[in-house]
């Protein structure tokens, strides 16, 4: 394990682009935020971003503190919140009593986060990708959502002290964004970061439409005197996990990205190893954010060391296969 350490110290002296894990805005499991947490530390992001839950935070801020301790690794600790329903604070539900017995269960295949069984959706484990809703030859399953209401906000912040936030809002939704920045404005945290998150996830809106959006949130958060992440969501939730997803975000970042807030600009939605393929060696972005891609090839260690009720970063050898695993997805982005 030693070798392996100088090693993810030598490669993060080389980095010169952000990196950031989505642990999911409504993924509760708390079990596999802890090690991925853990794992993605070690690898080298810049931030891991969270549900805003003091229990999911103290599980993710546990496997940060695993990975400082063995690899000096410290990224910061980001929360999800949103100014109104956001497709990215959603879960899925059916009622297992309705399921035929001869029911091949392709639910249940595809299910990246291992959330559905003969007893319908785990809650915690379910972030909401939504691979499933269209798979049930039925139409059984259907979404709720998950999100912390911004009366509770104010609370939730002095609770968890974040180092940053990310606000995910919609283009028409510039009224209620301005409320939640007046809440981040007030609260007294001394956020090291705030990141935007904004796609095309609306019918009859274009790229224009976007980039006037964020420059009206730029004119709001500029007061807040806090460094600014510009996400440009090409693909959000949408439950393809295919490797073309990522020409989507790259679409949006060649059509936009040069005209954009100041800021660093982060890619997501869809991203995933094969994004960087997408790209002009002399036009990336600042950086990248993985989500999906990043959680589903480790969850079968994850699940794998859970069965004996323990953490993965409790078995060592598994462990450094997962780091490996990690590095590998970071590497085109970490690596100069």
């Amino acid at each position: 394990m030693n070798s392996e350490i100088e090693l993810l110290k030598k490669n993060k002296k080389g980095s010169d682009k952000w990196v950031k894990l989505i642990c999911g805005a409504s993924n509760e499991d708390i079990v596999a935020i802890e090690d991925l947490s853990a794992i993605y530390s070690a690898a080298g992001v810049d931030y891991i971003d969270v549900a805003a839950d003091e229990s999911i935070v103290e599980a993710a801020r546990n496997g940060i503190k695993w990975a400082k301790k063995l690899y000096g690794a410290s990224p910061g600790l980001m929360i999800s919140i949103s100014d109104g329903k956001d497709i990215h604070f959603r879960k899925a539900k059916f009622d297992p009593l309705k399921c035929p017995s001869n029911c091949p269960r392709p639910c249940e295949r595809i299910c990246p986060t291992f959330a559905i069984d003969y007893s319908g959706v785990k809650e915690n484990k379910c972030y909401g990708c939504g691979r499933c809703i269209n798979s049930c030859p039925l139409n059984l399953i259907s979404e709720y959502e998950y999100k912390l209401s911004n009366k509770d906000l104010p609370q939730t912040l002095q609770t968890i002290k974040p180092d940053a936030v990310e606000i995910h809002t919609e283009i028409n939704r510039l009224d209620s964004f301005i409320q939640v920045a007046n809440i981040l404005k007030t609260s007294g945290i001394e956020f090291k970061k705030i990141s935007v998150s904004c796609g095309l996830n609306q019918s009859q809106k274009g790229p224009k439409d976007l980039l006037k959006a964020l420059w009206d949130r730029y004119e709001i958060l500029v007061e807040h005197n806090v460094p600014l992440i510009w996400q440009l969501d090409g693909r959000p939730m949408s439950g393809d996990l295919a490797p073309s997803t990522g020409k989507d975000t790259v679409k949006l970042w060649n059509n936009i990205g040069s005209h954009l807030p100041p800021g660093l600009i982060q890619l997501a939605g869809g991203t995933n190893e094969k994004t960087h393929e997408f790209l002009k060696i002399n036009n990336f972005p600042d950086g990248i954010a993985f989500g999906s891609s990043a959680r589903k090839i480790m969850q079968p260690l994850i699940e794998d060391a859970n069965k004996n009720n323990k953490k993965l970063y409790e078995y060592p050898e598994k462990m450094d296969l997962a780091i490996k695993k990690a590095q590998k997805l970071l590497n085109p982005w970490k690596i100069s």
